[in-house]
């Protein structure tokens, strides 16, 4: 068991983004827990896979827990584990409401205590918040009430958590993508989606890895929504 390397968890990490970041802590030495419904074992003995819901507590708990057993300490916890259902207001189901709710909030909120109170102990930690550009900026055409009233109580929750223990060594930070270009993308709507943002491309999984592993190092940096998103926060 290692107590001298540097550990991170990386929530929703099997692919897209989480994988992108997987790979990143990686290149830079960390060891690395990731976390998905489906996560599968590794080959790399430097990264422990966790599957399961991070809604539920129990797995958030594991995660901790396994993650300790594994690599003795938490320096880093990345919450990119989120969901986003596009429908009208008045379409939204009692399942979209609860399935969003459970991985944007529960997701966030259980595995971020658990990885608080480890940090404490430590008497340092870093907490990095995925969330999403649409929370400043709604589009007209991207119906985005559940994804605003979920990831934009993370983006508040951040400077609360960055304020609260800003005395006690624990960094709370957020990065705010725009539409990035992943599998969850069909190709054909590339364009379109470009045409979202003022520098007329889609962001790519690279651009929120830079922004994470930024953030990670900046050690005066607390309490900060960096914005991902070709400019689209910023007007059109």
């Amino acid at each position: 068991m290692s107590v001298t390397r540097r550990v991170a968890i990386v929530t929703g990490a099997s692919q897209g983004i989480g994988a992108g970041l997987v790979a990143a802590f990686r290149q830079q030495g960390y060891q690395v827990i990731a976390n998905s419904r489906s996560m599968p074992p590794s080959d790399d003995p430097e990264i422990h896979s966790v599957a399961g819901d991070i809604g539920d507590r129990d797995v958030a708990e594991r995660v901790i827990s396994e993650g300790l057993g594994r690599f003795g300490r938490i320096d880093t916890l990345v919450n990119n584990a989120g969901i986003f259902v596009a429908k009208p207001f008045v379409e939204y189901t009692v399942d979209d409401y609860n399935s969003v709710l459970s991985v944007n909030v529960s997701g966030f909120f259980h595995i971020t205590q658990a990885a608080v109170r480890q940090m404490l102990a430590q008497g340092s930690g870093h907490i990095v918040n995925i969330t999403t550009t649409l929370v400043d900026h709604a589009v007209d055409g991207i119906p985005s009430v559940l994804a605003s009233l979920t990831k934009g109580g993370i983006a508040a929750a951040t400077k609360s958590l960055a304020i609260e223990y800003a005395k006690r060594g624990i960094r709370a930070n957020a990065v705010s993508p725009g539409v990035i270009r992943t599998p969850m993308h069909s190709p054909d709507t590339w364009e379109a989606l470009a045409g979202l943002h003022p520098v007329h491309r889609m962001g790519e999984i690279k651009d929120v890895v830079d922004a994470v592993l930024y953030l990670d190092g900046a050690q005066f940096v607390t309490g900060e929504i960096l914005h991902v998103d070709g400019g689209q926060s910023a007007g059109h």
